[in-house]
């Protein structure tokens, strides 16, 4: 198994292990959060019916109130009655009974008064009403009330009895007033903090609300979209109270009900986007320092390199002076000066290297004709250039190195045997470099994952050839690399695409 094999599984293991935490983390939360939920709702659905509960308590009470207030009617028109009888009656009539009734009357308030508004008398008045402004006021204030009763005397001769409701039953129906007020003030300062808005019969306009912002409630238009939504959410109670008429209450969920369904969502995003940052923090730097070690092995490689090298070019200066065959002495020169090369390329990786201007042309050209000799003869190498020139700014000993690499993983891709053709085009985001190979090919999934450390399709081989290869072609160079296009069986395409100088 390679390196990079292991570290796929690894990826995997770990990433599906971090899938289940992440999913037992929200079951448990989810979890927590629905039991606050149900336990939200229930305060809801309580506050909900005991708004009802009073309501129908209130209006029993008013029923209650509008009973006594007609009983009170009643009372006065016994009391008319019995007055106009003994008003009529003669001296021989037993009128006791009527002056019973007359007297039974200690808590409603009359005052009679004849056709021209002359009070005649009074009954349950306050001891400190008797001057005729305190009467006059009382009697508009009886007929404003109560519509007065005629007491008929004979066919020429009317009374009228003027009444309002007694001291105990105004009481009363103050405080039956103050129980309306305060039931419609808690309704909407609830204790399960729900938002509400209370309306008349029309639905327009509002009467009260709670937590609702003044902008909502002042703005019809708002006002109008929040009431629907809330009746789509809710339905809504539908409240009459005696005395009061029909209004409507309009809730909705509250607010830590409504955070709480969002919380699922926004702990995932938090998990997430911890995750993230740790796992960019921990990968910039086990880059940075696979950048150490890479830098630190190639400098040490070039400095092992460089004390035979020397030895090497003094020995080939000595052969020179003995007579070896010419041809001999020039291809060990040519030897040896690649190996000076393969030694500056060591030794400017992990430094920024100094980029010339160059032909492009010149550059793919010679590392053609140099490989294509040294490396398996039964290889067919074609090179298309351009006829003008392709300047770029490159170093050259690096740059080399890419397409030493990218022909060298062809020539084995292909098993040494077939066709390797390079071209350089003119292409809209720079001078373009294709390497086709006719090999094994690769499949669509390694597209990305082939330019990684450790990746190779080779029994012996070490992944570290494309990965190099990208860090000099995008890091050192701006450029860009990848697989064009390639098949399991149909041969591979890398582009690199350098920017114009």
């Amino acid at each position: 198994m390679t390196l990079y094999s292991k570290k796929q599984r690894w990826k995997i293991l770990l990433f599906f292990m971090a899938v289940l935490i992440v999913l037992a983390s929200l079951w448990y939360s989810q979890f927590i959060s629905g039991k606050i939920q149900e336990r939200e709702r229930e305060k809801v659905e309580l506050w909900s019916e005991a708004v009802k509960e009073r309501t129908a308590l209130i209006n029993l009470t008013g029923n209650l109130f509008e009973n006594l207030k007609s009983e009170e009617r009643i009372k006065a028109d016994l009391w008319a009655k019995a007055y106009t009888e003994m008003s009529m009656a003669d001296f021989e009539t037993d009128v006791s009974y009527l002056f019973e009734v007359t007297l039974s009357n200690t808590t409603i308030p009359v005052l009679l008064a004849d056709e021209n508004g002359k009070v005649l008398s009074t009954k349950n008045l306050p001891k400190d009403c008797s001057d005729s402004l305190c009467l006059a006021n009382t009697k508009n204030r009886m007929a404003n009330r109560n519509k007065p009763i005629i007491v008929a005397i004979s066919s020429d001769v009317k009374q009228y009895l003027y009444y309002e409701d007694s001291k105990i039953f105004t009481e009363l129906k103050t405080t039956l007033d103050r129980l309306i007020t305060t039931f419609f003030s808690e309704t909407v300062v609830n204790s399960a903090a729900v938002p509400v808005i209370l309306t008349d019969s029309t639905k327009t306009k509002v009467l009260n609300s709670g937590s609702i912002d003044s902008l909502t409630v002042n703005t019809p238009e708002l006002l109008q979209q929040r009431i629907k939504s809330m009746s789509s959410e809710n339905t809504p109670i539908e409240i009459s109270v005696i005395g009061k008429g029909k209004k409507y209450i309009f809730y909705e969920d509250s607010y830590i009900l409504k955070l709480l369904k969002y919380f699922p969502i926004i702990q995932l995003t938090l998990i997430g986007l911890f995750l993230f940052v740790a796992y960019m923090i921990f990968n910039t730097f086990r880059k940075a320092e696979q950048n150490q070690v890479w830098v630190g092995m190639a400098k040490e490689t070039a400095h092992q390199l460089g004390t035979p090298l020397s030895s090497l070019m003094a020995w080939m200066m000595l052969l020179e002076e003995e007579n070896i065959d010419k041809t001999v002495i020039v291809e060990m020169t040519k030897d040896i000066t690649r190996l000076n090369t393969v030694t500056d390329r060591f030794s400017k990786i992990g430094s920024t290297p100094e980029l010339i201007k160059v032909d492009l042309n010149d550059i793919v050209g010679s590392s053609v004709d140099y490989l294509k000799t040294r490396l398996s003869k039964k290889v067919e190498f074609t090179y298309d250039g351009l006829s003008n020139p392709a300047m770029v700014k490159l170093s050259k000993p690096l740059f080399s190195w890419v397409l030493e690499n990218l022909f060298k993983n062809a020539v084995d891709a292909m098993g040494g045997v077939g066709k390797l053709h390079i071209s350089l085009t003119d292409g809209v985001r720079g001078w373009t470099v294709d390497v086709t190979d006719t090999g094994k090919g690769v499949s669509k999934g390694h597209f990305k994952t082939i330019f990684e450390p450790g990746f190779t399709t080779k029994k012996r081989g070490w992944g570290l050839g494309l990965s190099l290869t990208k860090r000099i072609v995008e890091e050192y160079h701006q450029g860009k690399i990848s697989v064009l296009q390639s098949e399991p069986g149909a041969g591979t395409t890398f582009r690199i695409v350098m920017p114009k100088a």
